[in-house]
């Protein structure tokens, strides 16, 4: 290679780096920016699972209830349907108060009004 080739060739090397450090800096400011969201979205599905579970707990805990009462007590259906919508409206409850719609006397107590 001769002098002339060898210069043209630094000065290619040099603005293909230029361009690659534009380039890594451009794609460090985009992961940036998406950083945040993901953390968010995150804490979306953490919430909505908790709500989800709170909600799924009463009523298996009331058709569990209603199902135990129905077996010893001998009042089949009417203990399973009792129970049933008891363990319902509780996991609603439940729901309404975990998103912060509702606030109970130990909510109050344990903020420190």
């Amino acid at each position: 290679m001769s002098k002339g080739e060898d210069g043209d060739l630094a000065k290619r090397l040099d603005e293909l780096g230029r361009k690659l450090a534009v380039k890594e800096e451009e794609a460090r400011a985009a992961r940036k920016a998406d950083e945040p969201k993901s953390q968010g979205d995150a804490s979306s599905v953490s919430a909505a699972l908790r709500l989800s579970g709170e909600f799924i707990a009463g009523v298996v805990a009331g058709g569990g209830i209603g199902w135990a009462v129905d077996t010893y007590l001998g009042l089949s259906p009417w203990g399973l349907i009792v129970f049933l919508l008891l363990g319902f409206l509780t996991g609603v409850w439940n729901v309404l108060r975990a998103a912060g719609y509702l606030k109970t006397s130990r909510d109050n107590a344990s903020s420190g009004r």
